[in-house]
């Protein structure tokens, strides 16, 4: 005794609900990928091609009241922004941020900026540049 195959013969009632599922899938799968694809490089162009100021700290110098940064920034011929620097106390309280600006033609400028202080810092740290 055999038992009956509940399968439909191939090719004579169209495409099972399987395989429409599984081809909506793939499209929405694949127009997924594409979003995300565009924004990451969106992100990245962004990211890339708008940092347009960097800088780093050579040395600072802590006084009582304020504290002296040698600041060497790189930047696009042209390009104008500022940098952000802070000074925290021994106890890592924060006593002082400043923003300080860059302009002109010039793509390497080593400048030494006065960061003021509302008591005795220990440190100097860049936050940040940015361009603007």
């Amino acid at each position: 005794m055999s038992t009956a195959s509940t399968r439909l013969p191939e090719g004579r009632y169209g495409r099972s609900s399987d395989a429409r599922a599984d081809r909506t899938l793939k499209a929405v799968g694949a127009a997924l990928g594409a979003v995300l694809l565009a924004l990451v490089g969106y992100f990245a162009y962004h990211y890339i091609g708008q940092n347009k100021i960097s800088a780093e700290v050579i040395e600072f110098d802590a006084g009582k009241n304020a504290v002296k940064v040698h600041l060497e920034v790189r930047k696009d011929a042209g390009a104008s922004g500022y940098c952000t620097l802070r000074s925290q106390a021994e106890s890592g309280a924060e006593v002082g941020r400043a923003d300080f600006r860059f302009d002109g033609d010039a793509t390497r400028i080593d400048k030494v900026v006065t960061l003021r202080t509302t008591s005795q810092g220990t440190t100097a740290e860049l936050l940040g540049c940015h361009a603007g």
